[in-house]
């Protein structure tokens, strides 16, 4: 069932169920609120009645205000207390007498009588003096007030009855205001489905469903440049892995078939060693970073000391600084720690180190500090630094300076530090070269 004729269910459903509960409650306080104005308003009447004949100093007779009960159209009794008799009454005897019978007039309390099926709303007021034991007894039968509920029930009923279709009309409005957006969002996520990005149409709506709308555009946006990214990455790797391939292809059929003479033939292996070296290398790295993004197990972080971790990443780079003449200047405050991985992290500050030291000209300077919240881990180096229009991609799989390796080590970078919770960026150094800071904020 859609979505539409299911809110329409429920909210026309949870209106009846409202509409009931109130109906049954007006219906059950409706007679006690009319029994309880009748019995004041016969209150009224009778102290009334009961001043007129005590200022005209009449004998307590029905004959002396007939008249009045005429125009009010009540019924009354003269009730002597003493003898438990009835002196006078508007009523016929036989009447009387069954009241008498079927109920205990002595009773003050009871606010209903009964005579067979119909009853009588009662108001008993005292003669004065009280010595007398005389009271007028007010009735008015129940039946008038029963044929006031019901009609008021009628009238209360087609007023809900009109309520019940505004609201079903309402309803219908604004759940159709409502679904509309998310049928419209249905077939832009069908769209997504199809990857046909291209083609994706903002939706009007508002609220939370436009929250959704502008989610569902950034997964969007995301998913086609992962896309985009993926397409890129196996194009990289491609290429990356069918050029060593294709020199140790070339030499092996070369060796086979004798075309190289001895010299070329040993110089023919230590290209075909050196390329299987570079193949190796770059599986094991696509390996790691498709296990960075992929395992979370992989990660097993706990508090690292920077200073310790600097100290390895210098101990590591000693060979090569050696080699090229390259000095690392460092600063470190000692009391600064993280919360990560410390074996993911010191791959992460030595692939940025080593993507240096490879294009420094003299000096690479590591310097860790704490601005404000966040600790922060600069590397730079005073070499050419990075072309600005391959900077925005330096992270991305398989790209590369005019030095570089893999092009997988900036990437690898990025991902530990991410995972890591921290942050990488790039930048151009005051020393010429590259500058890279890694940041994590304060636990």
């Amino acid at each position: 069932m859609k979505l539409h004729f299911q809110l329409n269910i429920a909210f026309t459903t949870l209106l009846l169920v409202i509409m009931s509960v109130t109906g049954f409650v007006i219906y059950s306080l409706i007679l006690d609120l009319l029994i309880q104005d009748e019995k004041a308003e016969l209150n009224q009447k009778g102290e009334l009645l009961v001043q007129i004949l005590n200022q005209e100093n009449l004998q307590p007779s029905v004959e002396h205000i007939s008249g009045f009960l005429q125009d009010q159209n009540l019924q009354l009794m003269l009730y002597d207390r003493s003898q438990n008799k009835v002196l006078d009454s508007t009523m016929p005897k036989q009447v009387v007498d069954e009241l008498l019978l079927d109920n205990d007039f002595s009773n003050m309390g009871k606010e209903l009588w009964g005579l067979g099926n119909n009853k009588y709303v009662t108001s008993r007021i005292l003669m004065y003096p009280e010595s007398t034991g005389l009271e007028l007894i007010l009735l008015t039968p129940l039946n008038e007030l029963q044929a006031v509920q019901q009609d008021f029930i009628k009238k209360l009923f087609i007023v809900f009855i009109i309520g019940a279709i505004a609201a079903v009309i309402i309803s219908y409005i604004f759940t159709n205001k409502l679904v509309t957006p998310l049928t419209r969002l249905k077939w832009q996520l069908k769209k997504i489905e199809k990857r046909e990005f291209d083609k994706l149409e903002p939706i009007n709506a508002t609220g939370e469903i436009k929250e959704v709308e502008k989610s569902v555009f950034e997964m969007a946006d995301e998913l086609q440049r992962y896309m985009k990214s993926q397409q890129q990455f196996f194009q990289n790797a491609s290429h990356e892995l069918k050029t060593p391939l294709m020199t140790i292809q070339g030499y092996a059929e070369g060796i086979r078939d004798g075309v190289f003479d001895k010299e070329e033939k040993g110089k023919g292996l230590e290209v075909m060693v050196t390329e299987v070296h570079r193949l190796k290398k770059i599986i094991n790295e696509m390996i790691l970073l498709a296990k960075l993004d992929s395992d979370q197990s992989s990660y097993q972080p706990g508090n690292v000391n920077l200073k310790e971790i600097v100290d390895q990443v210098l101990d590591r780079a000693l060979p090569i600084t050696n080699e090229k003449e390259i000095r690392i200047l460092h600063e470190v405050d000692e009391t600064l720690d993280v919360h990560v991985d410390p074996e993911k992290l010191l791959r992460a500050l030595l692939n940025i180190t080593f993507n240096g030291i490879r294009h420094a000209n003299s000096k690479v300077v590591i310097n860790v500090r704490q601005i404000n919240r966040m600790i922060t881990i600069s590397i730079e180096d005073d070499g050419e630094g990075i072309d600005k229009e391959l900077m925005p991609q330096i992270f991305h799989r398989f790209i590369k300076g005019n030095k570089g390796e893999t092009g997988l080590g900036l990437a690898i970078a990025r991902a530990i530090v991410q995972q890591s919770g921290g942050n990488i960026t790039v930048g151009t150094s005051e020393l010429g070269g590259a500058k890279f800071i890694v940041a994590f904020s304060e636990k």
